[in-house]
């Protein structure tokens, strides 16, 4: 039996993301010869301090920060769960959290989670489009809201939601205001000071870093009670040893994500955008999800009638080709998408919806084998699905 590895095709860039080999070769120092603890006194540890000071240098200049407002943190979890918490404990008085319906499950369960505890919370339904009212956002501020929760753009549908306005809604209001942004570095600009935001969480393996750090942006002169306690790290606001490479790894990470700002709206917009074309015009009953326009230039989910999408992402896998039927983080879950139900679509259409996030290492030759496969694969399913297909109908342009 040949041993040979199957040729990947990887479209869940969502998910998350390779390594770059630049980050990798920036890290590798701090996983041998330097392994000082960067808080230690002595020069050995400085050296692995220093490290540390310019990667937080690096990633305050990617969202146009002081490096003092950075925090870094062990993944967008923990910066979503901190921000929330912080609010909460800092205005004991308030015991209200705003947030949507569409949310990843670091906002939803930890929602939840409050709402056993005594809390209130609302989660905001969206428009069918995946997009949000902000009118009825600002309605449902009240006087004892702690935080309104927001994601940037949506991890499932990549829908784009409007950031800047919502954090003039909550600024009007006095209402402390946290945006989960981690599907967005190297695909959105970002810029905190247009933006009004008090608080912002990123995600480095979403931006070609490792997995395991993350960041948590707290706007200057905004009071903030640590989630993680322990010694003195990062300046008082998370205990636990510094995670030197990986941090290292996220501060050239953040330098590659500006560098490929342009490419990402160009090249890979483009590439997606011929996908989706392909697809609707060689494949019937189909249809995307989601606001055609205002989402994220690398993602694509569409629902696909009369398949279920597990059966597809089974034969998908086959071909060597990685993608998705919602968030990686609720994957094996029996329920349909809670972000396509939220946005009206039946539960059979959510369960056969799929998710294409494209990347900066994506080419064409891997669109085009991607688009020889799904035809085929729809077509073997839905001849030995139960629910025969109607006759072919005009299904939406690309």
């Amino acid at each position: 039996m040949s041993t040979e590895q199957q040729k990947l095709y990887y479209f869940d860039n969502n998910a998350t993301t390779r390594v770059a080999p630049e980050v990798v070769e920036a890290m590798l120092p701090f996983l041998s010869e330097q392994y000082g603890n960067p808080s230690s006194a002595y020069q050995f540890g400085k050296f692995a301090g220093e490290a540390v000071r310019m990667a937080r240098e690096k990633v305050a200049v990617l969202i146009n920060a002081d490096p003092r407002e950075v925090l870094f943190t062990s993944c967008g979890t923990e910066s979503i769960n901190s921000a929330i918490h912080s609010a909460l404990v800092t205005q004991p008085g308030k015991r209200h959290v705003l947030t949507t319906a569409v949310e990843h499950s670091a906002t939803i369960k930890f929602c939840e989670f409050l709402e056993k505890r005594g809390y209130e919370v609302t989660f905001l339904p969206v428009e069918s489009d995946g997009g949000i009212d902000v009118h009825l956002l600002e309605k449902n501020i009240r006087p004892d809201t702690a935080i309104v929760s927001v994601m940037w753009a949506n991890n499932e549908t990549g829908v784009v939601f409007p950031i800047e306005e919502i954090a003039a809604i909550c600024r009007s209001k006095g209402t402390l205001f946290h945006t989960d942004a981690v599907q967005t570095p190297g695909k959105l600009k970002i810029d905190v000071q247009d933006l009004g935001v008090d608080f912002l969480s990123l995600s480095a393996h979403k931006l070609h870093a490792p997995k395991g750090i993350g960041l948590l942006y707290i706007k200057r002169r905004t009071k903030y009670q640590p989630y993680v306690i322990g010694g003195g790290q990062e300046q008082g606001r998370r205990g636990g040893t510094e995670n030197t490479a990986s941090i290292v790894g996220f501060g050239r990470a953040a330098e590659l994500a500006m560098a490929s700002l342009n490419d990402e709206n160009t090249r890979v917009r483009t590439m997606r955008d011929r996908m989706e074309k392909a697809i609707f015009g060689k494949i019937t009953d189909c249809v995307r999800n989601g606001d055609a326009m205002s989402r994220l230039p690398n993602t694509s989910n569409i629902a696909f009638d009369f398949v279920e999408a597990e059966s597809v992402l089974a034969l998908l896998d086959q071909a060597g080709i990685c993608a998705s039927s919602g968030s990686a983080c609720t994957t094996g879950s029996l329920d349909p998408s809670h972000v396509l139900v939220a946005m009206g679509l039946t539960p059979a259409r959510a369960r056969g919806s799929i998710r294409f996030s494209l990347g900066k290492y994506t080419t064409d030759a891997e669109v085009d084998y991607l688009l020889e496969q799904l035809p085929q694969i729809i077509a073997k399913l839905r001849a030995m699905s139960p629910s025969k297909p109607q006759p072919a109908k005009a299904t939406q342009a690309a």
